[in-house]
């Protein structure tokens, strides 16, 4: 959180007011808890100040945090104790909302008479700073881009359990942009659980606030009125606080900005409408409109693959897929997404799996470890299993609760899998652990010599992995014991898959092996110009696997012999993933690819910022992708 700080509702605040609680602040160089240093000041309000602040407790990095404060100068007792209540409604609030586009609640304390709320430090800039920096019309689609993230926050808001929560004061100087583009939203102090047919006290900001709030009441469509004040004013320049309220009909936006299209014009004066049952339902229907008026724009394309239109590749080989969605994650997404009943899950680097809708991308849970998150999730019966860099094999409820940490020698990258009530995974303590899928009690260890990075394949009661020790194994499932080992030339971080009685995995001694499931013995290999790190996959006849030569390769599965190989602009270390006619995998050079199984040709390619090293999920004829841009995304397959 950062940027200035205004007054709650909508009393302003006197020169001798402001100079008041600026004198009241806290100088820089104050420690609060032993803990919290103050940088600086952020801005000033009604109840206190907010503070840049760093956290002390992590010696080796700065970690920066946003201190809210409330000071009790009122003198009267009633009135200190009804600040205090809202700020503690405040800290109580926060503490159950988790989602990108809301600040997180680190901590919450008072000293003297002052009260403390510490929150995640949002480096960036609000919309009303970056409309006052600019003198010409801000651009329509960036705006109607904010807008669109705002209500993806808004649908959260508003289906939050066990109540919905109205944000009841959104307008530009609440709305955060964070250097990333991602929109947050800001200042949770007037934010109060909603209670059906329940009356209070007029709260938000005039000229942005609907006609229902100022009698007291408010309700999801509410905060879509105040949307579309705010984008009124970021697109018009016009500031209701200075206008009559509830004029926005006398001030269509387009007679103001003629830049603007007719289709956008539309969808801000429906969310204007005075009265309640004549503005979109819901968020998401606000959501909708948006997206079709970009649908309808001739001009531009900049923004498109954003906004869910048609993506079109640049290059000779153009073939065009649908973006059906995307989400924006803090930093890298190298993990391979898992989709089963209309969930998305994957994890990222910024140490957070994301639980997303699979048919909208709404973030339904994230849930926080200590360390990326490289491994890459799988679904048991009654929990999702994933391992973290903060040495830990973690299974997480459907709901985003922790079941239970199983905690190793190492980072786990290696990607779990569930058999016989059993999880299995590889370690960077250079072990294969067999956990309880229940309970998280180890069951067995097996050690090899290098870190284990590579991911089983269970098949019957056995689990075939590789190691950096340049062997595959074959282990007991129940036991541990080893059946067999094959030793190649190169470490194994391919993932084995079994097929027909036989096993196929990547060395990187630049060869892909065939080994007889019982024996271990190679049946063949095929060699690559490349290290193989991608992981096969198969289907009734040949196998398919990526190489850092460039080239994805099919070939036969019971001779080794090759049947074609497909050229990418960038080394493959991405596994492909089949459908019953189409393959699909990414590649370093930023690219989705989509290919015709039978024939290795160019169905699709799909260009994301940064390269794809994971690989996909495929539900329902969408392909669930991450990539180096710190984005996961939705692709019509």
């Amino acid at each position: 959180m950062t940027g200035k700080e205004e007054p709650s509702g909508t009393e302003k605040l006197s020169t001798s007011s402001l100079d008041e609680l600026a004198a009241n602040t806290l100088p820089v160089g104050t420690v609060l808890q032993d803990r919290y240093e103050i940088l600086g000041i952020l801005g000033l309000g009604g109840m206190g100040a907010v503070y840049r602040a760093r956290d002390r407790r992590f010696v080796s990095s700065e970690r920066l945090c946003a201190i809210k404060e409330i000071v009790d100068l009122i003198p009267d007792p009633a009135t200190r104790q009804v600040n205090l209540v809202n700020f503690e409604r405040e800290a109580n609030l926060l503490a159950t909302l988790s989602h990108p586009a809301i600040p997180k609640i680190y901590d919450y304390f008072h000293e003297g008479n002052r009260v403390y709320l510490v929150l995640e430090f949002i480096d960036g800039e609000d919309l009303e700073a970056i409309l006052e920096g600019t003198q010409s019309f801000l651009p329509e689609r960036e705006v109607v881009d904010w807008a669109i993230q705002i209500c993806d926050v808004l649908t959260y808001l508003h289906h939050h359990q066990p109540e919905p929560v109205i944000f009841r004061d959104l307008k530009p100087s609440n709305i955060m942009l964070t250097r990333a583009g991602r929109i947050v939203l800001i200042d949770f102090g007037i934010a109060k659980l909603f209670q059906a047919d329940k009356k209070g006290t007029m709260v938000g900001t005039e000229g942005y606030s609907p006609p229902e709030q100022y009698k007291g009441m408010a309700e999801p469509r509410s905060d879509i009125y105040a949307l579309g004040a705010t984008l009124h004013h970021l697109l018009t320049r016009s500031d209701p606080r200075l206008e009559t309220p509830f004029t926005f009909q006398e001030r269509l936006p387009r007679a103001i900005n003629p830049n603007l299209s007719g289709e956008v014009e539309t969808a801000i004066m429906k969310a204007l409408e005075y009265e309640l049952e004549k503005r979109p339902a819901s968020a998401e229907e606000m959501k909708r409109l948006l997206l079709n008026a970009l649908g309808t724009e001739s001009a531009g394309i900049s923004r498109s693959a954003l906004l869910g239109r048609l993506a079109t590749v640049t290059s000779l080989k153009d073939r065009t897929t649908q973006l059906v969605w995307q989400f924006n994650c803090e930093e890298e997404v190298r993990s391979s997404p898992a989709a089963v009943e209309g969930l998305v899950v994957v994890g990222c680097y910024d140490n957070n799996l994301y639980a997303l809708d699979a048919e909208t991308g709404a973030f339904r849970w994230k849930f926080a470890t200590e360390g990326g998150i490289a491994s890459s999730p799988c679904f048991g019966r009654d929990a999702i299993f994933v391992g973290s860099e903060d040495y830990n094999l973690y299974a997480i409820s459907l709901t985003g609760k922790l079941v239970w940490a199983y905690h190793t020698n190492g980072p786990v990258r290696s990607s779990p899998r569930v058999a016989h009530d059993l999880v299995y995974v590889g370690s960077d303590d250079q072990q294969v652990h067999a956990v309880d899928a229940r309970w998280g009690k180890g069951v067995w260890r097996y050690v090899t010599w290098r870190p284990v990075r590579s991911s089983p394949a269970v098949y019957e009661a056995v689990v075939y992995i590789g190691s950096e020790d340049e062997y595959v194994y074959a282990l007991d499932a129940i036991t541990g014991t080893a059946k067999w080992k094959l030793h190649t030339m190169g470490g194994v971080i391919s993932s084995p898959a079994v097929s027909q009685g036989l096993v196929f995995v990547g060395s990187l001694d630049r060869n892909l092996y065939a080994l007889d499931a019982d024996s271990g013995f190679a049946v063949w290999r095929a060699s690559a110009e490349g290290y193989i790190s991608s992981s096969p996959a198969t289907d009734e006849s040949r196998v398919f696997v990526g190489s850092v030569d460039k080239h994805l390769y099919s070939f036969d599965q019971k001779t080794g012999k090759l049947v074609w190989k497909f050229a990418a602009d960038g080394q493959i270390t991405s596994s492909p993933r089949l459908s019953p006619f189409a393959l699909y995998f990414g590649s370093v050079d930023g690219y989705v690819y989509s290919l015709e199984t039978k024939t290795g040709k160019l169905r699709w390619r799909f260009k994301t910022g940064g390269p794809v090293p994971g690989s996909a999920a495929i539900s329902r004829d969408v392909v669930y992708i991450g990539s180096t841009d710190h984005k996961v995304y939705a692709l019509r397959a």
